[in-house]
């Protein structure tokens, strides 16, 4: 199979380089969500500091939006190094939108509505808890700020650092060792990963699904934009439960 970005061999991505730097990236970007949300502890004078905000059952609203931004400024610099010390080129064209991308909305929707049925024989009370959790008890504008980063902001990186550079770093590296099974490992790969970044282990089966889902979706059509959109309506489908649940429907 033909590699997601084919370059000469002395100008190929530095796959093993990269995939370190992913993997510092995450683990600063929780450093650093952590020295956020402690510096917001400070100035809020929060009752109980760490301990009583890691046990609150819905923490307020900018811990887990600082939370969140610690984290995404760790996958920007990791999906930097990619774009230059790396040397892993764009996907041509990765970011453009076109009229048939419309159908990846329905591929996003899909996607929640085999989670749901595939959890549902289970009965699992506390499957919500993640989204509960992360917006906790966040009301009107605050409670939109988190909508909006959650369906659309966190979509577009996530999409960026787990597929746009730890996907194809997989695939690139595998590709010289193993060039029949490269695609195949590397979306496997790449979407354990994905899950296993989120720390829900209830969650894993259904984030890695949707992990391969996504994956070979960039694969096929090498671009970007299609896996986003997916993701944007995935993350859209939980949000309107959430809202329904909210509004008491």
């Amino acid at each position: 199979m033909t590699p997601l970005s084919a370059t000469e061999p002395d100008d190929r991505p530095r796959a093993g380089a990269i995939l370190i730097a992913c993997l510092v990236g995450f683990l600063g970007g929780e450093i650093l969500a952590s020295v956020l949300v402690a510096m917001a502890l400070q100035f809020t004078h929060y009752p109980g500091g760490f301990q009583a905000l890691a046990g609150a059952k819905e923490p307020p609203w900018w811990s887990n939006a600082l939370s969140l931004v610690g984290l995404w400024a760790g996958f920007g610099g990791a999906i930097r190094f990619a774009t230059t010390r790396g040397r892993l080129r764009p996907l041509p064209a990765q970011w453009r939108l076109r009229a048939s991308d419309a159908r990846y909305v329905l591929l996003g929707v899909g996607c929640q509505l085999v989670v749901v049925l595939a959890y549902s024989p289970f009965h699992f009370k506390s499957l919500n808890q993640p989204v509960n959790h992360l917006f906790g008890g966040a009301r009107g504008l605050t409670f939109a700020l988190l909508v909006a980063l959650t369906t659309f902001v966190a979509p577009v990186l996530e999409e960026w650092f787990f597929r746009g550079v730890l996907f194809r770093a997989l695939h690139q590296g595998l590709d010289r060792f193993t060039p029949r099974w490269a695609t195949a490992v590397a979306v496997v790969l790449s979407a354990g990963l994905f899950a296993l970044a989120h720390g829900e282990p209830l969650q894993f089966a259904g984030l890695a699904f949707v992990g391969i889902v996504l994956a070979v979706v960039v694969y096929r059509t090498k671009r970007l934009m299609p896996s986003v959109i997916t993701h944007v309506s995935f993350n859209a489908v939980a949000m309107a439960a959430l809202l329904a649940q909210r509004s008491g429907h």
